[in-house]
């Protein structure tokens, strides 16, 4: 793989990784750490790369991965509102966004593993669930019982919550 293909299939993914990661590492710079990590090891196997199938799920595979050994190794705990967009300008509205957005990662963030990480895949990452099974080592079926337990645990959480 030439320079301008990483450029354009791998370099390209680098803000969904570092959204994948900063989920993980609930950390902007060791996220930011992790992805450039996981480029400059791509980069060092740029000529094995050309006979992977599906690049961007093994990239979103590699990077959890990654992140995970990250955490098996040290432990960190940080408050993921600093990526909040508001699309409203009022401050009320603003601090109900953010107040809301708290929550649901607060009930998200005590979701068990694989059902935490399949609905930011899924929620917030939009990705498929074909990629999501590759990404994950699951079958579909898998994907979509873990998926469906994430958001009924997240429904089931936040409903009282806003009564």
């Amino acid at each position: 793989m030439d320079s301008i293909t990483f450029n354009n299939q791998i370099l390209i993914l680098s803000n969904k990784l570092f959204r994948l990661a900063k989920s993980i590492l609930k950390n902007d710079d060791d996220a930011q750490d992790a992805v450039q990590e996981l480029n400059k090891r791509l980069w060092e196997k740029n000529k094995q790369l050309d006979k992977i199938e599906n690049i961007p799920a093994f990239i979103m595979r590699s990077m959890r991965n990654m992140c995970l050994d990250i955490l098996k190794y040290e432990k960190r705990n940080t408050d993921l509102t600093n990526d909040i967009e508001y699309t409203e300008h009022s401050p009320y509205t603003q601090a109900e966004q953010k107040d809301m957005y708290q929550q649901i990662s607060n009930i998200i963030d005590r979701l068990p593993e694989t059902q935490r990480n399949v609905i930011r895949l899924r929620d917030v990452e939009e990705m498929e669930i074909e990629e999501i099974a590759y990404i994950m080592q699951m079958t579909e079926s898998a994907v979509y019982t873990n998926l469906s337990r994430a958001r009924l645990k997240v429904r089931e959480q936040l409903i009282p919550r806003m009564q």
